[in-house]
């Protein structure tokens, strides 16, 4: 863990399309209509579908696992809070940065954002990980 060090990050980007939340919501069994029911969304609040929160933030785990800390990481925790909606096909960034490094175990934590193309948060959070490498 010696090349980890606090402050620092790893994003990604990307947008989800009608048919991954449709996927998504068959492998959740979360069909609620404000994800996947065009005409029940355009009436809701929000105006049109959004994406599952639970599925913005699986973005996370992918960071988690892939970039940093990386291979080897076992998630411990996750707290989330939805500030604003996902859009279908609304391009958004995850980035992960690290917050705190335990001295006697290897236990990172690390804070969780999703933002808008326009630097709007759209979720915030902290992920608890165990990191051993291969």
């Amino acid at each position: 863990m010696s090349e980890l060090k606090v402050g620092q990050s790893a994003s990604v980007s990307r947008s989800f399309s009608a048919e991954e939340v449709k996927v998504f919501a068959d492998l959740s069994l979360d069909h609620n209509p404000i994800h996947i029911d065009k005409a029940f969304a355009e009436r809701s609040m929000f105006g049109q579908r959004i994406v599952h929160g639970m599925l913005v933030s699986s973005l996370f785990s992918g960071l988690l696992g892939e970039k940093l800390p990386g291979p080897g990481t076992i998630y411990l925790s996750q707290s989330s809070g939805f500030k604003k909606p996902v859009f279908i096909d609304q391009e958004v960034t995850a980035e992960v940065e690290i917050v705190g490094i335990r001295e006697d175990k290897p236990i990172i934590t690390l804070k969780t954002t999703c933002f808008s193309a326009d630097g709007e948060v759209l979720a915030a959070g902290e992920a608890v990980v165990l990191y051993r490498p291969s």
